[in-house]
């Protein structure tokens, strides 16, 4: 009888993604030859892609790279040429219809890394609270786990590490490119270690005469991760010389987000356009860094734009649909959720702002219906939001003691969220406690001072009390979160006229 042969089955394993299964049976084949090449580059392929994820997509900024940047340009930007000062872009509208979050940036359809996070100036602003402490990216290596592999650097042993990286000859595997394209990937995706990875991919671009547009667009990616965002980039042109890919017109892209050019990232992106009409990853990122610099009507045009080509995109959907609310088009934001939930999606944001657009729609009869879905499925994460909304929802139908009992509620599973307390504050403040509201405003004022809301309702509160010097402080508080907000102008030019009259 004939016996399949067993690297075969590994092989079939890998394209069948059952890594486990395929990593098992590499260990067993290397037991009989630790220097069978093959074996050992089909392990390491199949270790990586157990942990593989798109760092495109999950790139984050850390906080260490947020506090200590040295890449910026202009400290006081034109306005309009910048991600971090788009929240002092005057806009006709109300901020009341679009909230902003603490980095200036309206709320997005979706929850991407670094939109709803905010960017720390100091250390004691970054730990202040749990909501805005960050974890810088790890840079450091992995590589202290150790285990003898022998002189050809393959062996090994059971329960131990696969590879022994210090001990590596990254020079001989440099010159193999079968062999040193697998092993930079499994050095940065699953050892996390870039300075090795860095190291081998030098070697293998010297050893390729410079012309391997791959090499160079790792090695941008191993400086992007190190912060060194100028080297990055020439290595991610130097790349995009040789070969024109979609990839590093996304990753050069990226590293002029990070030193602050949204305008020479939009050029990067269109350029990529030019040689792939109509990808989507890069009209997404067009209408991404349109809506980071307050630019919704052109972001939602090019959302538009990829569901032309891409019909079950999320991401646009979620962000056209977020836009019709936000303009009072809460009938035609149905819609597009219901898209949502017609394709598949099935979590407590989307219930949550189902049961939104149809209180607003005046659907009664399902908003309860969505909202106590929502509040099955939320998590710890959410379930402050949602109690908060629900909050909304009572003092639509006049229920005032409701509405106070759902943003306790709220505050309950997030003590940090101010916006609730800045309501409560209001329902105290029609109750005729004028005490409880001042305190509620100022802890509103102090977890988030991006907010106009707690300021104005704070200093309106003092006027009417009679502290005046007080209320003077605090709205000119609130025109820094919110420079063309009507009624802080109007307050703070009475108040002004009261001094001037004394």
């Amino acid at each position: 009888m004939c016996m399949m042969d067993p690297l075969y089955i590994a092989l079939s394993s890998y394209r069948r993604r059952k890594y486990d299964q395929c990593a098992s049976l590499c260990t067993e084949l290397l037991e009989k030859n630790p220097y069978d090449q093959a074996i050992w580059t089909l392990k390491m392929k199949a270790l990586t892609e157990q942990v593989y994820v798109d760092d495109i997509e999950a790139e984050e900024e850390g906080m260490a790279d947020a506090i200590l940047d040295d890449d910026i340009i202009a400290q006081v930007p034109r306005p309009g040429t910048s991600l971090r000062t788009s929240s002092q872009v005057q806009r006709g509208v109300s901020q009341g219809q679009r909230p902003l979050t603490q980095t200036g940036r309206p709320l997005s359809g979706v929850v991407r890394p670094g939109t709803q996070t905010s960017r720390p100036e100091t250390i004691e602003q970054a730990l202040k609270t749990p909501r805005t402490a960050r974890t810088a990216r790890p840079v450091t290596s992995r590589s202290a786990r150790s285990v003898r592999l022998g002189t050809a650097s393959m062996l090994t042993e059971p329960g131990g590490p696969f590879i022994q990286i210090s001990r590596l000859n990254l020079g001989k595997y440099a010159a193999n490119p079968s062999i040193a394209k697998p092993l930079f990937e499994y050095l940065f995706y699953h050892e996390n270690d870039v300075r090795h990875a860095m190291e081998l991919a030098v070697q293998a671009t010297e050893a390729s005469l410079f012309k391997d547009w791959w090499w160079k667009v790792q090695l941008g990616k191993c400086y992007f991760v190190m912060g060194l965002m100028r080297d990055a980039e020439q290595q991610f042109r130097s790349a995009l010389k040789w070969q024109q890919t979609v990839e590093t017109f996304l990753r050069l892209a990226r590293v002029y987000i990070r030193l602050d050019q949204p305008l020479t990232a939009l050029d990067v992106c269109k350029t990529g356009l030019e040689y792939f009409p109509n990808e989507v990853t890069l009209t997404t990122e067009i209408a991404r860094l349109f809506e980071g610099m307050n630019k919704i009507t052109v972001s939602v045009k090019y959302y538009k734009d990829i569901l032309k080509e891409d019909a079950t995109h999320v991401e646009a959907i979620a962000c056209i649909g977020m836009q019709h609310f936000y303009t009072d088009q809460p009938e035609v934001a149905l819609r597009f959720y219901r898209r949502l939930l017609q394709m598949g999606v099935y979590n407590a944001e989307l219930f949550n702002n189902l049961g939104l657009c149809c209180f607003y729609a005046q659907q009664y009869d399902m908003t309860l219906t969505c909202f106590e879905r929502a509040l099955n499925l939320a998590t710890d994460e959410v379930i402050a939001d949602i109690w908060y909304n629900i909050a909304h929802i009572a003092i639509g139908v006049g229920d005032c003691g409701l509405a106070s009992q759902c943003l306790r509620l709220s505050l309950s599973a997030d003590s940090n969220h101010a916006p609730a307390y800045n309501n409560l504050g209001v329902l105290e403040l029609r109750r005729g406690h004028y005490e409880q509201a001042r305190a509620f405003f100022q802890a509103a004022g102090c977890l988030a001072p991006y907010l106009f809301e707690p300021h104005y309702n704070h200093a309106s509160l003092a006027e009417k009390m009679g502290d005046l010097q007080t209320s003077y402080i605090v709205i000119q508080k609130a025109l820094e979160a919110y420079p063309c907000h009507t009624g802080s102008q109007e307050l703070l030019n009475s108040l002004q006229r009261h001094f001037a009259f004394i």
